[in-house]
């Protein structure tokens, strides 16, 4: 094997963990409805890029979806900016109080609900109920 060859493979192998998982879907009007329509399990995370509670979320989300890939499989999960959607209609329909907030929805019913709690419980909780919810 050339050395050229060898270096493009070993990068390729190195990049492929983190390609496996998708980024978030940003939330644009009509997306969510779409993908409960389509039968999927959506997992929103109303969050502003200044909040540090929403970071905090965002880093125990990481790590666990790091951890357990059957959540990204299964699970669509919608980042929602609050600083531009926080009077929107979805936020309004689904009473969202402030950022940093995460729901999980599926079909007409929402599964389960976390306001400013960065526990690693609480959140593993909620995204394990989302992930049971799409497997059945």
């Amino acid at each position: 094997m050339k050395r050229r060859d060898f270096l493009a493979l070993s990068a390729a192998t190195l990049a492929l963990p983190r390609a496996a998982f998708a980024a978030p879907l940003d939330y644009t009007p009509g997306l969510v409805d779409a993908r409960l329509a389509a039968g999927e399990t959506v997992f929103l995370d109303f969050k502003a890029s200044w909040c540090g509670t929403c970071k905090a979320q965002e880093k125990v989300i990481n790590a666990l979806k790091s951890e357990n890939s059957a959540y990204e499989a299964n699970i669509t999960f919608v980042n929602v900016d609050w600083d531009d959607y926080a009077k929107a209609d979805l936020t309004r329909r689904l009473q969202i109080p402030r950022r940093s907030t995460l729901v999980v929805l599926r079909g007409e019913d929402e599964l389960g609900r976390i306001v400013a709690d960065t526990s690693r419980d609480g959140i593993k909780s909620l995204m394990d109920t989302a992930l049971k919810a799409a497997m059945a």
